[in-house]
């Protein structure tokens, strides 16, 4: 391959898996969305998930309904940015969740067959790395980037105006705030060439919940819902990867009007495809399903996503230009 050729897929490449955001499905980021790539580079992810379980998959506390099937449509739309901050790479992102939900619940003894759909609360998140290489401000940066051990500080938080309907119990929006904290974590093994790149993965994190004062008339209370994911990567050919995909969720015990339910201790595993359509485009596709989920009280959950991300970068583009005339 041309060194310039190697250097857009370098690029390219890093971008579309850095930028690459879902936000509620399993509420598990998938594997390699904390790799770092080219400040100043922008991304618009697409994202369309099918779920079913007896969990609302928009809301990320995963309150468990015993006994209940949901089946869920969604879509999330947004933007993200990389940049530099005290020359650590950073990166914000905003995405705006849509969709249809429908099934049958039950709460406070009262049973509600029903279906939702809209818009859900959009969603900001900020990252950036604590513990690894400077950002990459340049090509030559990019062309000698490795990641060794990097770790990073993520905030998220969810801004409650999705739709929302108090009479009923299964909605889009969640009509409270909400957000995590976490610490993603890639350890590189190996050689730093594509076609050739592993990396082990994890995120630790927490999600904190406020209250719901007005859910079916009640208040919803959530305890704060521990979560650790892993990945293992591995580049299949210089366009195309794979990784296998593990979560643990832990707590996140909800209480409406004063009556405890149970606290989530339940794990979720599956796969992830990766291809690089072109310079621009990237294509991402998954697989997530809970495993220890025979219990009433425990989190049954299976989701197939499929991404689009488009990514560009003012310099790249210039170069492409100066490279077609």
């Amino acid at each position: 391959m041309k060194p310039v050729a190697w250097m857009w897929l370098v690029v390219a490449t890093m971008l579309a898996m850095g930028v690459l955001c879902p936000q509620q499905t399993l509420a598990q980021v998938p594997a390699r969305f904390y790799w770092k790539t080219l400040s100043d580079a922008n991304a618009v992810p697409v994202i369309f998930n099918s779920l079913s379980g007896n969990t609302n998959p928009f809301d990320p506390s995963h309150t468990v309904t015993p006994g209940a099937n949901f089946d869920a449509t969604m879509a999330i739309a947004g933007y993200a940015r990389t940049f530099s901050l005290f020359d650590r790479a950073a990166m914000a992102a905003v995405l705006v969740p849509m969709g249809r939900i429908s099934g049958e619940a039950t709460v406070a003894g009262r049973t509600f067959n029903q279906s939702a759909s809209g818009f859900g609360d959009p969603m900001i998140e900020f990252n950036i790395n604590l513990l690894g290489p400077p950002a990459q401000k340049n090509i030559p940066d990019v062309l000698r980037y490795e990641p060794g051990f990097s770790v990073d500080l993520l905030a998220d938080l969810a801004i409650p105006i999705g739709d929302y309907d108090s009479d009923q119990p299964l909605n889009i929006g969640q009509n409270r705030w909400y957000g995590r904290l976490g610490m993603p974590i890639i350890w590189q093994l190996g050689s730093w060439v594509p076609g050739r790149r592993t990396t082990l993965e994890f995120l630790p994190a927490v999600w904190l919940f406020g209250d719901n004062t007005n859910y079916v008339g009640q208040t919803l209370s959530t305890d704060p819902l521990f979560q650790l994911d892993a990945h293992l990567t591995r580049d299949l050919t210089e366009h195309f990867w794979g990784a296998i995909d593990g979560a643990w969720y832990y707590g996140g015990k909800a209480t409406i009007n004063g009556v405890a339910g149970e606290e989530l201790n339940n794990v979720g595993v599956g796969f992830t495809l990766g291809y690089q359509i072109n310079d621009n485009i990237n294509l991402t596709v998954g697989y997530k399903t809970t495993v220890n989920d025979n219990a009433p009280g425990d989190l049954r959950m299976d989701s197939f996503m499929v991404t689009l991300v488009f990514g560009w970068h003012p310099l790249i583009e210039g170069m492409r230009r100066l490279k077609s005339e």
